[in-house]
């Protein structure tokens, strides 16, 4: 088999030319359906809400996990050259650049024509509140923030797993992240049964959001960005998120935006506040959801890069080889 660098490589070159195709089966798509289907049952079988829910992200983490061995594995087991396509196959699945930044300018474009019916309707598929009622500003920051906290869940993390664990750790941290995504929230329905997936996902998303967070710094200086004041704001304000992973990407990118992010959003037609992020020295416009794109593309660069460096690095002082 190839290193997995070359795994790597070719995974991020197949996102960028692909995307996600609406009719190709997506694995991620898979895992939430599968997560729904196993909730009744455990609900009917465990009375406790928490402990449910820890057996539902038990059985799902788990179950990905062999799951995804047994298929890269298994197709390195019946031909080498079937085991590098079916690993750069599943990472390629675990990466959303093109996907996220697809989405991001399909609100952009319309909103730089003024069309702003067109990009609240488009911004709507990217994020959870309510958009029928938001300005360009507002409809800027919306764009901003979720680029922002995706670059994150769909792009760092997968790759810094993927470097550590190859394709079976990025589809394990996938799992876990779709469990978040499927059961996380503090609603009535799943306040206890949706807080193991909750707090599983903020642990997993410790390390990569404050590296993410850090490499924005460099990436804000290659991107002709402030690096400068993304460290200030991110030192000032990563605290100001209700996710403990959230704000860490949101602070460095607001400050090299030199822009205020967080505040009011509306929900179901309900007010939440957000604490704010950065210091409003622009008005947020279209032109920042370029910028924060490139940002993302900068940061995904720069991490993979090192990421690959790193691995190498470890594997040379244990065994000799440069060979990642």
């Amino acid at each position: 088999m190839i290193p997995l660098w070359m795994h790597l490589l070719a995974a991020l070159a197949l996102d960028a030319l692909c995307g996600d195709p609406r009719w190709l089966p997506h694995p991620v798509q898979a895992i939430g359906h599968a997560a729904l289907a196993v909730e009744a049952p455990l609900r009917r079988r465990l009375d406790d809400g928490f402990r449910a829910g820890l057996v539902a992200v038990m059985v799902m983490v788990g179950g990905t996990a062999l799951l995804s061995a047994a298929v890269v594995y298994g197709a390195a087991a019946i031909h080498p050259r079937l085991g590098d396509l079916v690993s750069i196959l599943v990472l390629y699945t675990t990466l959303a650049t093109r996907s996220l930044s697809d989405h991001a300018r399909a609100v952009q474009l319309p909103l730089q024509q003024g069309d702003l019916t067109t990009a609240r309707a488009q911004l709507a598929r990217l994020v959870g509140r309510d958009t029928e009622q938001l300005n360009e500003a507002e409809i800027s920051r919306a764009t901003v923030e979720s680029v922002a906290e995706n670059t994150v869940d769909g792009v760092t993390a997968p790759l810094l797993f993927a470097v550590v664990g190859g394709p079976v750790a990025a589809m394990t941290y996938k799992a876990i992240n779709t469990l978040d995504s499927t059961f996380g929230y503090k609603t009535e329905r799943y306040l206890h049964f949706g807080r193991a997936a909750a707090r599983l996902d903020d642990a997993a998303n410790f390390i990569p959001a404050r590296l993410t967070a850090l490499l924005t710094i460099p990436a804000a200086v290659l991107a002709g960005r402030d690096g400068h004041n993304a460290w200030r704001i991110l030192l000032r304000d990563r605290h100001n998120h209700p996710s403990p992973n959230g704000g860490q990407i949101e602070a460095a990118v607001a400050g090299a935006l030199h822009v205020r992010l967080g505040g009011e959003n509306r929900y179901f037609g309900q007010p939440s506040f957000r604490p704010y992020l950065g210091d409003a020295d622009q008005t947020l416009t279209a032109q920042h959801i370029g910028a924060g794109l490139r940002l993302m593309f900068w940061t995904t660069a720069l991490i993979t890069v090192g990421g690959l460096i790193s691995r190498s690095a470890f594997i040379a002082f244990f065994n000799g080889s440069f060979t990642p």
